[in-house]
Formats: C-alpha cells, structure tokens, sequence
C-alpha cells in the first residue's frame, strides 16, 4: 500500500485550515507550486478528490474533510512518538503547547515561565491564551499539549490534576457607597450592583456559583470582555466584583483605587491542567504541574 507522506499530511491539514493554496503555503514555508504539487499527489495516492478549485476560492470536498481530520490526528500521534522517545533521554524538553484561560495567564505565568526555564532548560514552550471551551477544543484536535484552566468545567477525553485553590476576593472602589467591604453579605447587595466577565468566561460562572449570586437582578446587564476592562469598571465605581485570589498585588490593580478584600465563606475555584486521556506524556505533564503549584505557594 502506497501510504501518504508526513508532508502531504501536513500540507492538506493547513489548507483545511486556511482554506487559500497561497496562505496554507506560506504557513508550510514553501512555495506554492510545490504545495499544490503535493496535494495533487495526495488526491492521485487516494484516488479522491479532496479539494474543489476555482479562481477564487478553494472547498474542501466532504471526503476531504474527513480526511483533513485523520491527517491532522495522524500528524498529533506521530508527534507523540517523537516525544515519547525523547522523554526517555530527558523530561520536559522540546516544544510543548501550553494553552491558558485570560484569568489566568496575567498573574500566574510571569511566576511559571521563569521557574520552568531553571528547571527545564531544554524546554521550548509555546503559549496560547483563550476561553476555557476554545483550549479544549484544541486540545482535541491536537494542536495544543496540555491546557491552564479552573474548574468546574466539564471536559471530555481529558485527563486532569488539580494544583490548587484560588480563593474568590471582593473587589471595589476604595471608599465605595455600592458596599460595606468590611461587613459584606451575599444577601446585601443592590440591584445590578455586581460587574462580570461576559458569556464564555469560565469566571463569571464561577464566580455565580462560587459567591452565592442566587439573585440575578444583582447583576449587572453590562458586562466586561477583559479583566481589564472588569477593573476599570469596578475603578469607576460602577460596580463590585469577584476577583480570583491569584490578582491581588498585581499589576492590574497597582494603580487603580480598587481594593479587595477575603470572603470568610472559602468561595474558591480550582486551578489545574488538563490534557488528553491516555496521553504519553502524563508523566511529564504531572511533574509540571508540580512545579505550577510550587509557584503559586511562593
């Protein structure tokens, strides 16, 4: 059997992605004669047609889909091989895709990087920042290794490690009329009072659930797209907030008037990594969760 190569694999695989022979071309750093070269042998190997061409626009067929698929799982796997083998010489070096939720990366990877860099200098790691549903649907798809994020989420075909407790702070104006920081009750707070993060941030479910917003009318109908954005609010004093523990002292904050205080209750999120269920590299991936959580214990 004439089986195809890792180049046409990796070649169709980014035109499924970029849907443009000039584009998907420039990502494979070759030119794109040679590119549409190896995705007319791939379609003759197969014996399919795999991509409708016309002057303007290029669709991937039906069968092509799928094979774009297997292709980009066949490349995953082959890469597994790779690490595996190297993981036997040395753990943790080579590439490693790291994805991270937003509420996140700001406060917890200017402690990581620097640690990981010491402990395993051999490690390239790559970053990528985006919602908790996006990272694992990367993840799946294998174009990330391993995802940062806080639970509860449900997640499936993962396997997960949870590092540590992030505690929900109550965050407001200094001098705010909105609260008594001091003598906070959940049952306490007036209509639209309370700032989040919009839809598809994993904080603002948890910071429902984990603060005890039964009431809704507390919320507010204008919501943040950034923590950022949620801070200047709050610096505003348009509003109060949960913000995770891991932001108090940070950057973010050093030169608002926004000041946070402990809930007494223990409202929490979890912090922890996540990566595909039976994946080789779980060994490695636990003893960099380790030193995630020695971090966040400094």
């Amino acid at each position: 059997m004439n089986l195809p190569t890792t180049k046409q694999l990796r070649y169709f695989a980014a035109l499924a992605e970029h849907q443009h022979f000039g584009q998907a071309a420039q990502a494979c750093f070759v030119s794109q004669s040679a590119f549409s070269s190896a995705i007319r042998e791939l379609e003759s190997q197969l014996e399919v047609q795999l991509v409708d061409r016309t002057n303007r626009q290029v669709t991937i067929t039906a069968v092509g889909q799928e094979v774009a698929t297997q292709a980009r799982l066949c490349l995953r796997d082959m890469e597994d091989l790779v690490n595996v083998a190297r993981s036997q010489r040395e753990p943790l070096a080579g590439p490693l895709r790291l994805g991270v939720i937003p509420t996140i990366a700001p406060f917890l990877l200017p402690k990581i990087l620097p640690a990981a860099r010491k402990a395993f200098p051999k490690l390239k790691l790559f970053l990528r920042e985006d919602t908790t549903e996006a990272l694992h649907e990367q993840l799946i798809a294998g174009d990330l290794d391993l995802i940062l994020i806080a639970f509860p989420y449900e997640l499936r075909k993962v396997e997960i490690k949870r590092l540590f407790k992030d505690p929900f702070l109550l965050a407001c104006r200094q001098g705010t009329k909105l609260v008594d920081p001091k003598n906070y009750r959940f049952n306490r707070l007036n209509a639209e009072s309370v700032l989040l993060l919009e839809d598809g941030h994993c904080l603002r479910e948890h910071a429902i659930d984990a603060c005890r917003l039964r009431n809704m009318e507390t919320v507010s109908r204008f919501a943040a797209s950034s923590l950022l954005t949620l801070v200047e609010m709050v610096d505003a004093d348009l509003g109060v907030t949960f913000l995770p523990g891991m932001a108090e002292g940070s950057a973010m904050l050093r030169s608002t008037r926004v000041k946070t205080y402990p809930l007494t209750d223990g409202s929490h999120r979890d912090v922890g990594l996540a990566w595909r269920k039976g994946s080789a590299r779980a060994e490695e991936f636990g003893r960099l969760g380790d030193l995630i959580a020695e971090c966040d214990a400094k």
